[in-house]
């Protein structure tokens, strides 16, 4: 924690001070030097690699070596800020530990002989990776720019795509230890004020000591942590974060990580992406309706499955009854072990074809699912049309637009499983209503997860399971409470 320290006006015991604190690394630059003809001495402090050196050598460090005698007038740090350093930021300050922070950040320190206040000169300059394609969010149609780990590059995308004064931006920095950069960003005068509020108290209110990725920040300021269901849209795509943000939404940015975060979310934005608006409205719609078709395939085939062969045979035709007994002959579990096993392996290669190289991961994740369902075939442990199930679960959960949304369903699905192996069909509709429960109760900063479902707002279902067409969607999401709700003429 930072205390008010002031720094003195010897020099020699603002350099002791500040070697103290965090000169023991050999990264920490320390600069003490002469300044021209002037007969005072000054120093320069600044952490090798969190600064571009090119510019402290030509802008700071070589005007004041070469400073005339009478160039430095009445107030030598006044004169210096303003006509010898040809940085574009310098500042003062006269707190010691805040010019520690200072050095930690990427800037430099110049401290000066007989004065007890310093100047901080922006130098930021460190590496940085380049702009490319988001990783986890394919890009089908739309700009091909991601987010990268830079807090300022990820700005400057976002004011390439909003070119309004009204764009705000809070800063904090949050992790005791880490002093993290955290923006806060909103649309003034569009945003709902209690909005932004609430989400800075949220983020105030956040003691920790490093915060080294956006989950951190996502897990700190939702509503239900007990909750499988994501109450936080992360993204690596700026134009999602535009998109949000004219809406009336908030997003945070974190330093560190290519992931921002958007606040509140709903259900039905997990299931939207954002080429859903670039695309023409029909062929979107028809996109939108087979995601949701998907998840429902993903949350209730192998339960469903299990609910009929083992209570309520009478529901399956007889020709398939047929075959499907002619399939499991032989297999010796039941059909709630059979789907386990078949389950766990399959979240296994998935697992597995993440953690590994790339080219290694896919090759695994495909030959291994084949080898080992037809290995489980042939062996009697599982029925071909459990293979097949089990399969189709799987393609319909990567259809899933958000990971996180897909990462609920993937959980959810084992409850609902074994709720059907224990009550059967009856099990799967209990489950299904506790989920909707849930679901219902469930908000996100406010909002009902389930909006505009609950409350219902037929006048905001335009784009829901459909996306109209771009002239009939005129006002903006009602559930935000947006200062300002009209989006066209």
């Amino acid at each position: 924690m930072m205390n008010d320290t002031k720094l003195f006006e010897e020099l020699h015991h603002n350099v002791k001070e500040m070697r103290k604190r965090i000169g023991h690394s050999p990264d920490v630059v320390i600069r003490s030097f002469m300044m021209g003809r002037l007969g005072f001495q000054a120093a320069l402090i600044y952490i090798d690699g969190l600064v571009d050196k090119p510019m402290i050598h030509e802008q700071v460090l070589k005007p004041l070596l070469h400073l005339e005698k009478n160039a430095a007038g009445y107030d030598r740090r006044a004169t210096i800020a303003e006509a010898i350093i040809s940085a574009g930021e310098v500042k003062a300050q006269n707190q010691l530990d805040a010019c520690v922070m200072e050095v930690l950040s990427g800037n430099t320190v110049l401290l000066l002989d007989g004065t007890d206040t310093a100047l901080v000169i922006d130098t930021h300059g460190w590496e940085r990776r380049s702009i490319e394609e988001p990783v986890s969010e394919a890009v089908v149609r739309g700009p091909r720019d991601g987010f990268t780990e830079t807090l300022r590059s990820n700005t400057a995308m976002l004011r390439r795509r909003i070119k309004d004064p009204s764009f705000t931006m809070d800063m904090y920095k949050i992790g005791r230890r880490s002093q993290t950069d955290i923006a806060l960003l909103y649309m003034k005068g569009l945003t709902d004020e209690a909005l932004v509020e609430e989400t800075r108290s949220r983020l105030k209110q956040i003691d920790i000591d490093e915060v080294l990725e956006s989950g951190y920040i996502e897990q700190l300021v939702e509503d239900n942590v007990m909750s499988p269901f994501p109450q936080v849209q992360n993204t690596e795509r700026p134009d999602r974060v535009a998109g949000a943000l004219m809406e009336g939404r908030v997003a945070i940015l974190i330093d560190g990580t290519p992931i921002a975060l958007i606040v509140p979310v709903t259900f039905a934005m997990m299931m939207s992406s954002p080429e859903d608006y670039y695309e023409r409205w029909l062929p979107s719609s028809l996109i939108r309706l087979l995601r949701y078709g998907a998840a429902f395939i993903a949350l209730f085939l192998p339960s469903l499955y299990i609910a009929l062969i083992s209570y309520n045979h009478g529901l399956i035709p007889t020709k398939l009854a047929i075959s499907i007994a002619a399939g499991r002959e032989g297999v010796p579990f039941p059909s709630i072990v059979e789907a386990l096993i078949m389950e766990i392996t399959l979240e296994i290669l998935r697992e597995a074809g993440l953690r590994l190289p790339k080219p290694i991961g896919q090759a695994v994740g495909i030959v291994g699912g084949l080898v080992i369902g037809q290995a489980a075939v042939q062996a009697a442990i599982v029925s071909p049309i459990m293979v097949i199930v089990v399969a189709l679960t799987a393609i319909s959960s990567f259809a899933f637009p958000q990971y996180g949304a897909g990462l609920a369903i993937r959980i959810l699905r084992f409850g609902m499983m074994m709720a059907a192996a224990v009550l059967g069909l009856y099990g799967v509709i209990l489950f299904y209503i506790l989920i909707t429960v849930h679901m219902t109760r469930l908000k996100s900063f406010g909002v009902p997860y389930l909006s505009p479902f609950v409350p219902a707002r037929p006048s905001q279902w335009k784009d829901l399971f459909l996306r109209f067409p771009l002239h009939m969607l005129k006002r903006r999401p009602a559930m935000v409470s947006p200062q300002d709700d009209k989006r066209q003429k």
